[in-house]
């Protein structure tokens, strides 16, 4: 009976934290948005159609281009393909609008501001660098650059890009565009002011997708989620001994921040590194910087990164 007495009261204690409390208090959020699936418009229309789409959606046909361009578009072949695949594998948008609505409710509860958008889906010829655009009231997504990474359509692209072409990195995407939308860029160029702001986002989607795994966050695979963790501490110490903090080198950026195959220690171990380790980085300042000091979060937003850093308490392997 005791045994089975200390189980059931941790089990209540779990039910009952802080955390299990604000997120059944999230759920309850009331939001209410719409989907427009414009590319199954699309996938039913025709040429005749065009004055009508024209119309309805002025957004999508801006004047600067002339009919022909549209008229071209209905008639090329590989154009069809791409809306009616897109259309086959998105025939239900239920899942990812579930997703989409507790992402919102996550930003309601975080931003007092933060106005539900309106959702189109669409095809984008698979520009996968625009493949999610976010404004105010309005949040575009590209199904097309959502397909699966071994799809067709992505002969060509590279691994490390296209891996993450899935269904499930649409909400990813989506908190990364509303995260980086309550982000101000920092006042120098420094590595580390560059890291801290990718901390920032990433830290602002552990509040906004708390469902979602770490790696799931910064879109690493586990292995590459894992050789970052077991590697943080070598890594911390290969930019502080070569000097990378302060530096306002841009090719640092290119070598850990920007999306690559690897990261570019110019080491025996780079093929083995995920790309993007420096946003891993500056997350987990950004983290320490939270743990270690009671502020808000609105006053870490606008934190400058001499502040973060100095009262982070960051010591990777300590």
């Amino acid at each position: 009976m005791k045994k089975f007495l200390s189980v059931f009261f941790a089990i209540y204690a779990v039910g009952c934290s802080p955390e299990n409390n604000k997120e059944a208090e999230i759920s309850k959020i009331d939001v209410s948005f719409e989907v427009e699936r414009f590319d199954k418009v699309l996938s039913k229309s025709d040429l005749s159609d065009l004055p009508e789409l024209k119309k309805e959606y002025p957004m999508f046909f801006p004047d600067s281009y002339p009919d022909s361009v549209w008229q071209q578009r209905f008639k090329d072949a590989l154009q069809r393909d791409l809306i009616v695949e897109t259309v086959k594998i998105y025939e239900n948008f239920d899942k990812e609008a579930l997703a989409l609505k507790s992402l919102f409710q996550h930003a309601k509860y975080y931003f007092d501001d933060f106005i539900v958008p309106k959702i189109i889906t669409l095809t984008t010829e698979v520009d996968y660098r625009n493949s999610i655009i976010y404004s105010d009231t309005l949040l575009l997504i590209g199904l097309d650059n959502y397909l699966g990474s071994e799809h067709k359509f992505y002969q060509g692209i590279q691994a490390y890009i296209k891996d993450d072409f899935d269904r499930s990195a649409i909400v990813v995407d989506a908190a990364s565009k509303i995260a980086r939308s309550q982000l101000a860029l920092p006042s120098d160029r420094t590595f580390l002011s560059t890291m801290i702001l990718y901390g920032k986002e990433l830290f602002l989607k552990d509040l906004l997708i708390p469902s979602k795994t770490d790696a799931e966050k910064i879109k690493y695979s586990p292995a590459e989620f894992n050789w970052a963790k077991e590697n943080e501490e070598y890594i911390w110490r290969h930019f502080v001994e070569n000097n990378m903090l302060f530096s306002a080198d841009q090719s640092l950026k290119i070598r850990f921040i920007e999306p690559a195959p690897f990261s570019k220690f110019y080491l025996s171990f780079d093929a083995e590194s995920p790309g993007r380790i420096g946003q891993f980085i500056g997350w987990q300042i950004v983290r320490s910087y939270m743990e270690n000091n009671d502020v808000s979060l609105q006053r870490m937003l606008q934190a400058s990164t001499e502040e973060i850093f100095n009262n982070s308490r960051y010591k990777p392997g300590k």
